[in-house]
């Protein structure tokens, strides 16, 4: 028998991925090519030659007992040297390696800080729509999720709903900008807000409230957008970061977090975060990709082929009537269900081999994801079948 805790997240196992692999099954009915999986946040964009490069040089190079070896948790000094420096050239902070720990991609980076930071019962703040495994994520460590519910308007955090729920338990506050799946970037307005609140509720209750920043679509911003770098406007904020997107790396599970020397107690919270990157199993973040990522740290994110994508598809919808927030950021477009039953629309498209997510699972009912990170002829033969679900909605 499995563990009692296991069962409810066996039977509400990730609707992302079984609609993924709904994808495989018709494609395997209909053929790949007749099957329109948006589904899946997974980059179609192929990684920058300079990885493929630095991977054949460093095999060839480098002693091989360093390169597949141990080091530190915290992950190599080189490498969190050059991210430190990456971070402060780009964003004028003054970060260096010993605030840096290489994590298995964001999502390990958020496990890490979250084992680090929580006590059975503290309280976890995030705003709707939101990352589905982020109420997982707070569970594996004894903690509550507490969700704001979204601002539909704008899909901006709602502040005042915000200002109501942080308690004495609340011990961090996890936000996702560029966001995921509504595609919005937080304004620096939002930002300066947030902290605002933040530092009163702070001296109210005479705790510490760690803002966690998950960034793993920062570069993935569209139209000279710019997504305010945290640390500089909240002082307890850490920043959980994955070269999935960006470098079209999500297999290779590699990231890093980022815990500025001016959080609160940040001595203990550095060794505990490192002692948890151990703890939890990871022991380290893969050894090559480190060293892989610290050569391409500057390498520039493709996006061209998502602002193509997200252009044709977000213009094809709102002609059909549907109602949709443009993306500023990552690659999925946010759209309001017809008929307001987000998992009724996703069984009607299902009847078109247009694969979507309800948004229920991300805490925003009544709207569907759809990941755009795909071909962009996949875009434009699904386009018909988009047309002919608007019709039978009656949005035209």
């Amino acid at each position: 028998m499995i563990a009692k805790r296991m069962v409810s997240y066996v039977e509400a196992s990730s609707v992302t991925r079984a609609m993924f692999e709904e994808g495989n099954r018709l494609a395997s009915i209909y053929g790949k090519d007749k099957v329109y999986d948006f589904s899946l946040g997974n980059p179609n964009v192929e990684p920058p030659k300079e990885i493929k490069q630095a991977i054949m040089d460093i095999v060839q190079n480098e002693n091989p007992n360093y390169v597949h070896g141990y080091m530190n948790n915290s992950g190599y000094i080189e490498v969190r040297e050059k991210v430190a420096s990456s971070i402060n050239r780009r964003f004028q902070t003054s970060f260096e390696e010993k605030n840096i720990i290489m994590t298995c991609g964001a999502a390990g980076g958020l496990n890490i800080i979250l084992m680090a930071l929580l006590d059975p019962g503290d309280e976890v703040i995030t705003f709707a729509p939101f990352f589905t495994e982020y109420r997982n994520y707070v569970n594996n460590f004894n903690g509550s999720l507490v969700v704001i519910s979204p601002n539909t308007k704008t899909f901006q955090p709602n502040l005042e709903e915000f200002k109501e729920k942080i308690t004495a338990r609340t011990k961090a506050v996890i936000i996702n900008t560029p966001n995921n799946p509504s595609g919005v970037v937080y304004s620096e307005e939002t930002i300066k807000e947030l902290s605002k609140i933040l530092e009163e509720k702070q001296e109210e209750f005479g705790t510490s409230i760690y803002l966690i920043s998950d960034e793993p679509y920062r570069e993935i911003v569209y139209d000279d957008i710019e997504v305010p770098y945290l640390t500089k406007y909240y002082k307890n904020t850490v920043v959980g970061y994955s070269f999935s997107k960006s470098l079209s790396l999500p297999g290779e599970r590699i990231g890093y977090l980022v815990i500025p020397s001016e959080v609160d107690d940040f001595e203990n919270v550095a060794a505990a975060a490192n002692i948890a990157n151990r703890t939890l199993g990871f022991v380290n973040a893969p050894s090559l990709l480190q060293l892989v990522v610290a050569r391409c740290i500057d390498v520039e994110a493709n996006i061209e082929p998502y602002k193509k994508n997200r252009d044709l598809l977000y213009n094809g919808l709102m002609e059909f009537g549907y109602t949709c927030q443009k993306p500023q950021g990552a690659f999925y477009l946010f759209v309001k269900a017809p008929g307001g039953d987000d998992f009724a629309f996703a069984q009607a498209a299902k009847k078109h081999n247009i694969l979507v997510v309800p948004a229920t699972s991300f805490g925003c009912p009544g709207y569907v994801r759809i990941a755009y990170c795909v071909k962009h002829d996949t875009i434009k033969n699904s386009l018909p079948g988009f047309k002919e679900l608007a019709k039978e909605y009656n949005l035209i």
